[in-house]
């Protein structure tokens, strides 16, 4: 999916509504399930983005291309390499958010407002992130943080790529009534 989805995800996000709605994504993995729960009120940009890609199915089976122990998971390049994106790129949220064990954040390049369709989630406290990376989410629950913490764990190359493949299988938006 290397084409811009911008319309489709646009159109996914239509009818979403942060002051009605808590919202929550799942990804079912290869290595388990993670419920993440998404902070609209720090960075509402990123979590409309990242609820539309799922929505749209950008996320089913994407792979971690880069898993870094102690530091980050980093999954949602559609091309395994943490070369793509989604087509289109958001503006940076920058909030005070810290970055801390199973904290979903948005992967970018130098540019802060180049961020698209690449996350990661934090394996332990990474403070020099602060602050320079959107943080926009969490692990729901210990299970999910325990999948994570799993996936950060597995053998990887010179590149930080996991020797054993570990894809999403299947990603969900789950909303609730507040």
């Amino acid at each position: 999916m290397s084409k811009n989805c911008r319309a489709d995800v646009d159109a996914a996000i239509a009818d979403m509504d942060f002051e009605k709605n808590d919202y929550q994504i799942e990804f079912d993995t290869t290595a388990g399930k993670i419920l993440l729960d998404m902070w609209s009120d720090v960075a509402p940009g990123h979590c409309k983005n990242i609820l539309g890609l799922t929505k749209i199915g950008f996320y089913d089976g994407i792979i971690a291309h880069r898993v870094i122990p102690d530091f980050v998971v980093q999954i949602g390049c559609p091309n395994g390499t943490g070369t793509g994106g989604p087509g289109y790129t958001i503006p940076q949220e920058f909030n005070d958010k810290p970055h801390e064990a199973g904290v979903l954040s948005m992967a970018r390049t130098s540019d802060p407002n180049s961020a698209g369709s690449q996350f990661f989630i934090c394996l332990g406290r990474v403070p020099h992130l602060d602050n320079q990376y959107t943080v926009f989410g969490k692990t729901a629950d210990q299970d999910s943080l325990d999948v994570v913490l799993k996936i950060g764990g597995v053998e990887t190359n010179s590149a930080d790529k996991p020797l054993e493949e570990v894809k999403i299988k299947s990603s969900r938006v789950i909303e609730t009534a507040k």
